[in-house]
């Protein structure tokens, strides 16, 4: 492999050296894999899972025997009185969009209480009445509340902030394109107590987007009252196509079902169309599809490290979702590690990728994405904003051995840039 690259010497003896470093963090991970495993196959048995429920429905889809119980299977996995899987949830950002319309009413506040969520959902948001439909049309008010020093939630700021008014509260597992850390597990289980004892009223809502199967628990089994997420990223498995997920307390995922659909269908209707075979199959293979993205992001991050890169999170740090940080600093640099990412991609390898608009997006985006489902994250794939300090945020991969030809892949483009100082010694 390594004589096909232009650097391959270099590059080698930099892989072997982070291979060496991380073997105990890679075991941790392939522990956790093993009962989360486990925990889908009791799932999958206490549900009796038959032959006959990975057959779908057409037309309306009343009486999808295999809906119904794939979705009992995934509440049980998530730990969730009720969940809602379906193939005409577009994306995760429809999943959370589905979520925040289906509580929240003319009058109601919405806060983030983890600053600025993803951009996508700036304009489900809205930040002035313009008639598209968001959330600001409606009449429903939004702060969100900035992350104090060191990247902690600033709780004086957020009680302060809380009014009668407060419908809900959310959370964003996932760093997506902010400069700061994702949240474990403990950290939101904490953070829900808190606001739990500052506004008992409001519905705490999680974007769980690249978190699922990471950890040992999900934010709904930790007292969040509705997470939503996409199926093209973790819980599909890489086999899932489309589809999307919401789960948490019975009544939340009903209204929000009924957002998604119609009043009085809800989360009764809705036909599959030959998806229950992959949905069911793809959550199989996630908890061993997650740990061999994760093994690849704690590679990339030893590795990019080992050639004088700044990753969050480090190659031993705890992990909380999949995607993996990478300063580069240059707009040249960001280019050229995305474009060596899709060069070692199965599919469309000979695209080179550039900067360019994105709907929901405020910069330009670069992104490497030769997947074979368009989009999915699971598989290997990076991006990042063109904006300063120029992060590339590296997520996914079906094998850890893919992961590691991508980032050798990415070193050798970024090489050729010429922007590396010091010298190339082996």
């Amino acid at each position: 492999m390594f004589e096909t690259l232009k650097h391959g010497a270099w590059i080698e003896k930099k892989v072997q050296t982070a291979e060496e470093k991380i073997e105990p963090v890679l075991k941790k991970i392939g522990q956790n894999a093993d009962f989360m495993q486990w925990k889908v196959l009791e799932a999958f048995r206490e549900m009796k899972v038959s032959e006959i429920h990975l057959h779908s429905s057409t037309g309306y889809g009343y009486d999808d025997l295999g809906r119904e119980t794939f979705e009992a299977v995934f509440a049980r996995v998530f730990g969730a009185e009720k969940a809602l899987v379906r193939p005409n949830i577009i994306s995760g950002t429809h999943a959370i969009a589905a979520c925040l319309y289906g509580v929240l009413r003319p009058g109601d506040e919405l806060i983030y209480l983890t600053g600025r969520p993803y951009d996508t959902l700036h304009q489900v948001i809205g930040s002035y009445q313009d008639g598209s439909g968001s959330l600001r049309d409606y009449g429903i008010e939004y702060r969100e509340i900035p992350l104090a020093e060191g990247q902690r939630i600033d709780w004086d700021t957020f009680r302060e902030a809380v009014s009668p008014k407060t419908k809900m509260v959310a959370i964003q597992r996932s760093r997506g394109y902010a400069d700061r850390p994702s949240f474990s597990i403990r950290e939101i289980e904490t953070m829900i107590r808190k606001i739990r004892e500052i506004c008992p009223q409001a519905v705490v809502f999680v974007d769980n987007c690249y978190g699922e199967f990471v950890e040992s628990k999900e934010p709904t089994a930790v007292g969040a009252d509705l997470i939503a997420g996409s199926l093209i990223k973790n819980p599909g498995g890489g086999i899932a196509k489309s589809g999307g997920y919401i789960a948490g307390a019975e009544k939340w995922v009903e209204r929000a079902g009924s957002r998604l659909v119609a009043p009085g269908i809800g989360t009764e209707g809705g036909a599959t169309h030959g998806y229950m075979h992959d949905y069911y199959q793809g959550l199989f293979l996630a908890p061993h599809v997650v740990a061999e993205a994760l093994k690849g992001a704690v590679f990339a991050a030893a590795f990019l490290e080992e050639a004088g890169f700044q990753t969050t999170p480090g190659w031993e740090e705890p992990r909380t979702d999949i995607i993996q940080q990478v300063y580069l600093g240059t707009p040249e640099l960001l280019v050229a590690f995305c474009q060596g990412i899709q060069s070692a991609s199965p599919v469309d390898a000979h695209i080179l990728p550039v900067p360019s608009p994105m709907p929901g997006y405020e910069d330009e985006v670069v992104m490497a994405a030769g997947t074979f489902v368009q989009g999915a994250s699971i598989e290997l794939s990076a991006d990042g904003p063109l904006r300063a300090p120029y992060i590339a945020y590296m997520q996914g991969g079906l094998t850890y051995s893919h992961v590691k030809i991508g980032m050798a892949k990415a070193m050798d483009f970024i090489l050729e840039t010429g922007q590396i100082d010091g010298t190339l010694q082996v």
